[in-house]
């Protein structure tokens, strides 16, 4: 894996495991909220949690600093998440966005401790996520996760233009979809 630019949170740590401990301490509820963007299955989504951290991990050995770990962890764990959402569909293809609009998601189980106006909003907007292709997919929890368009672009290797349109467009479906009352 390779990065184009060089940016720091802090001082690396120059042990692997001390650089993952650091990536999590960073970065950990984002890995868990990202698991959950990718699968909605309580039981699957832990092992893809796992799978996550077991894959940054491993790539935290070859880690060279030329990026820096934030942009580096946004690099494995989206890509470990469409693997794990690749094999689960080998069936079931993601659709493209333009299509989103013709398919009826399913919803999440959501958590018994939120309060059903939430769940329900939050369930809507998951289904929407795992409908997404990848790339839309990695974009749009990039931009929840706050992070600027820059970051995205890195990551994704688009232009900061493009994931500006693709936010734009994937909001304006997700809030199509709300205001007409469906998935």
């Amino acid at each position: 894996m390779t990065c184009q630019t060089k940016t720091f949170e802090s001082e690396l740590p120059e042990d692997a495991d001390d650089r993952y401990a650091l990536a999590v301490e960073l970065l950990g509820s984002t890995l868990g909220r990202l698991a959950a963007g990718y699968e909605a299955d309580p039981a699957e989504r832990q092992d893809l949690l796992q799978n996550i951290h077991f894959q940054l991990w491993s790539s935290l050995k070859s880690f060279d600093g030329r990026c820096s770990l934030r942009t580096w962890t946004y690099r494995v764990a989206p890509n470990v998440a469409a693997d794990h959402v690749a094999r689960a569909r080998r069936w079931n293809h993601a659709v493209d966005l333009d299509d989103l609009e013709k398919y009826d998601p399913v919803d999440p189980l959501p958590s018994p401790e939120m309060d059903l106006v939430e769940r329900q909003a939050l369930s809507r907007a998951y289904a929407i996520l795992e409908r997404l292709g990848p790339i839309d997919r990695q974009v749009m929890i990039l931009y929840l996760e706050d992070e600027s368009a820059a970051t995205i672009a890195e990551v994704s290797g688009l232009s900061a233009g493009a994931v500006a349109t693709r936010v734009h467009r994937v909001k304006r479906l997700i809030a199509d979809r709300f205001n007409m009352g469906g998935a």
